[in-house]
């Protein structure tokens, strides 16, 4: 028998490829991307969170501490601190805005024990550009801001 008269054919290629469906891995990736970029976001919105209120609490208490600075300073060093922790724990637009009684009722409707509305609470608005300001309600109103601190647990964004 001669090649030629082979019954041979010549070499058939396979068909290309095809990019639809994509193969298993592909879809897992397709899931699990977004679902990862999700929860990165949420762990870093948890422990930013975390970390506003556990650094607002230990500067609390190391200006309670604190026996260098008088209570003139003391208030406002404390007005500071409770302004920039509600405006981290709850949306601009609704605490950076506020100021007098209108600051004093945010505060007091954030907490069950209200008492920022009096004559402890008005110490954070209106001792501040006083220089002799009656401070005698200094260490009642670092307790009542330490309990506001406490109070706050969920996100209010």
């Amino acid at each position: 028998m001669q090649t030629t008269e082979l019954p041979l054919r010549d070499i058939h290629l396979p068909q290309a490829i095809s990019w639809w469906p994509p193969a298993i891995g592909w879809w897992i990736l397709a899931v699990l991307i977004p679902l990862v970029i999700y929860l990165c976001y949420r762990v870093y919105k948890h422990i930013t969170r975390k970390t506003a209120l556990k650094s607002a609490k230990n500067h609390l208490k190391l200006l309670r501490e604190n026996q260098s600075l008088s209570k003139q300073e003391k208030l406002v060093a404390l007005s500071s601190l409770m302004r920039r922790t509600a405006i981290s724990l709850y949306p601009r637009t609704a605490v950076a805005s506020l100021s007098g009684e209108n600051w004093l009722n945010f505060l007091d409707n954030s907490i069950q024990n209200r008492g920022f509305n009096s004559d402890t609470g008005w110490l954070l608005t209106d001792a501040l550009y006083s220089q002799n300001a009656d401070t005698q309600y200094l260490a009642p109103l670092i307790n009542l801001c330490e309990t506001w601190l406490n109070a706050q647990k969920e996100p209010k964004t």
